[in-house]
């Protein structure tokens, strides 16, 4: 069969019209065939036979991964304290589940609030993806999309590396993603990813369109030690780093330094004097004199012009020997209007002469003017990463924290990429965490550098081989790994950092976050009513007095409340009990939630007393519909809340 695409160019065409363009055809099957000449003669000179071109990368799947990114998600994340360390205290998350599932869930409460993302996505070897999303498709149903099999299912081309099914399946899990992954960053947020050779050139191409091509930063190259075992024709001893901003227009000079820099460099000196001014007096002319009326003073001559010879003094000049003799006064002319104004906004509006004295531009036998510029921030950045470590080294090192992991990446590389934009107590996220390399960067960084930053970890708990060496000691899939991991080091890390400065850290009480609370993806805490009610049995109509799941508990419904209203999961919360009932108080009356017993007046005026800003109950909760509506009544006058203020800060479940 023949696939035809119409472009119609003008909307004068009335359906009857449009309708007789389709006629029937026999031969055993009816079908609908356009009538190209009608077709022609309706549109006149708007006809169009080919759509039009543009530069595009696509691939058979695309449009499934959009709708998929986009696609809304019956799930909720699950806390698991007992899992977790210093639930009641840390700000880092842990989170085990599908990234894609996560990445949504997260959205409403992180959306613009993460300052870095790095991944290290799995790298397209050829074979099958932990990740298979609903887009995922079989070999036939790829090369019919893309019309590389004929109506008889024989293969029209040969089936290599350059074809669909190859890169397909791997470009759509990566470009759904990175969909997502982009709401959750800062406006001066910036995305790190990591890629092989085989994959690079198709992930520029999707991450550009997701970013803008204007907002790649720089693509490093990773000097590894490389798998030297191999005996491959071609060693193989580099990955790629790619790097881009959410907008470019935010981003200012990394604050990273390269530390295969010699500390003799003059990018650790505390000021460097740059000239700045343009055509010095290298070679002075004889007698030029500044003709009357030009403007000599210094803001107003950054404006070119034409006819001007830069530089001009104010009198003759005295030459021997090629250097000057006597102090004249020049105009002189600046590289760019940028470069002046920086100048000024900067305070240097004084430049000083060889005695000291504070003049207008004083051309002496010196030459020309250096302005001083103090260190604000030393960025020196190079794009080949060398001497970060190597993924060998990176295994040996988790071996020495009794963990298993192959070829994770090195904590050095990772802590160099933070220290390139995050600042204090911003948020580092990490969907594909693997052995959690980057949450044990962010507490090494923290202890060095003495801050506050969060990390957020998502990983899917993908089975361990069991001829593996972690398998064998103990770990049944990577989650466990990385959890043990961050366990491991952060206690190693804190008692590092107490030897060197004591209980407190930063010269405070509070101290050195090496937390982490754990939470799972699963499907939703409320029960599915999908089906009409002819077909339940009337036996079964008991299942929904409560429409939560039996096996749900408070901090999953105060969390799934959290995830809806856009709090993010990191906040302190506190308990307590009255009349009964357990209150749950996040972050001090941001949240205030009761889910069991039967709610008195008394609970209620507990809560009013926390100052509660969003309030939430459990229906069953309430005996009669008038408990409920007495309900907002009562905290309408107890909290001076409006009408509307009630509807939209109480919730009932």
């Amino acid at each position: 069969m023949v696939h035809s695409r119409i472009w119609l160019r003008s909307t004068n065409y009335s359906p009857l019209a449009l309708q007789r363009l389709l006629i029937s055809v026999g031969g055993g099957t009816l079908k609908q065939v356009v009538n190209w000449g009608k077709l022609r003669e309706l549109l006149g000179d708007n006809v169009a036979d080919d759509e039009p071109e543009v530069y595009d990368f696509t691939w058979v799947g695309k449009r499934a991964a959009q709708r998929e990114a986009m696609a809304p998600i019956r799930k909720t994340l699950r806390p698991c304290p007992e899992e977790s360390v210093n639930w009641d205290t840390t700000q880092n998350l842990y989170i085990e589940g599908d990234n894609l599932e996560v990445l949504k869930l997260l959205q409403n409460s992180y959306m613009g609030k993460v300052k870095m993302i790095y991944i290290d996505p799995p790298y397209n070897t050829g074979n099958d993806f932990v990740y298979h999303d609903d887009f995922h498709r079989t070999q036939r149903e790829e090369d019919e999309a893309a019309g590389v099999i004929n109506e008889e299912g024989e293969r029209m081309v040969k089936n290599t590396e350059s074809n669909g099914k190859f890169h397909s399946d791997w470009c759509s899990m990566i470009y759904s993603r990175l969909l997502v992954a982009r709401s959750l960053l800062t406006e001066d947020g910036v995305i790190f990813i990591s890629i092989n050779d085989k994959e690079i050139d198709n992930l520029k191409k999707i991450t550009s369109e997701v970013f803008g091509a204007d907002n790649q930063l720089a693509c490093f190259c990773w000097r590894t030690d490389g798998n030297f075992d191999n005996q491959a024709r071609i060693k193989s001893c580099h990955e790629y780093i790619l790097l881009y901003a959410k907008n470019e227009d935010f981003i200012d000079l990394p604050e990273a330094i390269d530390p295969n820099i010699p500390k003799t460099s003059k990018i650790f000196k505390e000021e460097i004097r740059n000239t700045i001014i343009k055509n010095g007096i290298k070679n002075p002319i004889e007698n030029v004199v500044i003709p009357q009326g030009f403007p000599s003073d210094v803001s107003e001559c950054c404006i070119d012009k034409s006819n001007v010879v830069w530089p001009r003094y104010s009198d003759s000049i005295t030459i021997e020997n090629y250097q000057t003799k006597n102090e004249v006064v020049a105009t002189t002319g600046w590289a760019s209007r940028a470069q002046l104004m920086e100048f000024i906004d900067n305070g240097f509006k004084e430049v000083f002469d060889t005695k000291g004295q504070a003049t207008t531009f004083v051309m002496t036998k010196n030459g020309a003017i250096e302005a001083i510029k103090k260190r604000g921030n030393a960025s020196h950045v190079i794009s080949v990463l060398n001497n970060m470590g190597g993924t060998q080294k990176a295994t040996s090192d988790m071996g020495e924290l009794g963990n298993y992991f192959d070829y994770p990446k090195p904590v050095s590389l990772m802590s160099y990429l933070c220290s390139f934009y995050v600042e204090d107590k911003d948020i580092v996220m990490d969907f594909f965490s693997g052995s959690a390399t980057t949450a044990h960067a962010v507490i090494l960084n923290n202890a060095n550098k003495k801050r506050y930053n969060k990390f957020i970890m998502v990983q899917w708990p993908e089975e361990t081989d069991e001829d593996s060496e972690a398998y064998k000691a103990g770990y049944k899939n990577i989650c466990e790994i990385g959890k043990e991991r961050i366990r491991r080091a952060g206690k190693k890390i804190l008692e590092e950092q107490k030897a060197k400065q004591g209980d407190l850290f930063n010269g405070e009480q509070k101290p050195l976050d090496i937390g982490f609370r754990v939470f799972k993806c699963d499907e939703s805490n409320y029960k599915n009513v999908a089906f009409a009610p002819k077909d339940y049995q009337q036996e079964e109509l008991d299942m929904f007095v409560d429409n939560i799941k039996e096996d749900r508990s408070d901090l999953d419904l105060l969390f799934d409340c959290m995830l809806r209203w856009g709090i993010t999961l990191d906040l302190p919360m506190t308990k307590t009990k009255v009349d009964g009932c357990t209150i749950h108080n996040v972050n001090e009356g941001g949240l205030v939630a009761c889910f069991d017993g039967i709610i008195t007046e008394k609970v209620i005026d507990a809560i009013a007393d926390m100052y509660p800003a969003k309030i939430v109950f459990r229906d069953s909760s309430f005996e009669e519909a008038a408990q409920k509506m007495n309900l907002f009544e009562l905290f309408k006058q107890k909290c001076n809340w409006t009408e509307q203020e009630v509807k939209n800060n109480v919730r009932v479940i």
